[in-house]
């Protein structure tokens, strides 16, 4: 069983821990970057995400909405980077190791 530390300052993972093949979301591979009014398959993933990382409770509709844009900036602030509600490149990094450690949610 993989193990995760928690940073208790901040309630996040402070190692990395290698995945496996296997994904807790599975809707699509793409990682563009989202903003609000994206719709599809990536919000679907991005959504998954959140709800895994730290529990969104989002529908998993594929539209990026205001509740979508909020939970992402939630996230964003949890992590510690940059918040701008938007689901770029570095945002999904983050997203994509959360939603898959082990201890998910973390916030």
């Amino acid at each position: 069983m993989k193990h995760v530390q928690v940073d208790n300052t901040l309630n996040r993972p402070a190692t990395l821990v290698a995945q496996g093949p296997d994904d807790v979301c599975n809707f699509t591979d793409n990682r563009p970057t989202l903003v609000l009014g994206t719709t599809g398959a990536v919000v679907q993933q991005a959504q998954c995400y959140l709800n895994q990382a730290i529990d969104a409770n989002l529908d998993e509709d594929g539209d990026f909405g205001r509740l979508t844009q909020s939970a992402t900036r939630a996230f964003q602030q949890c992590a510690g980077i940059v918040v701008d509600g938007r689901v770029g490149a570095q945002t999904w990094s983050f997203l994509s190791f959360w939603a898959n450690a082990p201890d998910a949610p973390f916030c």
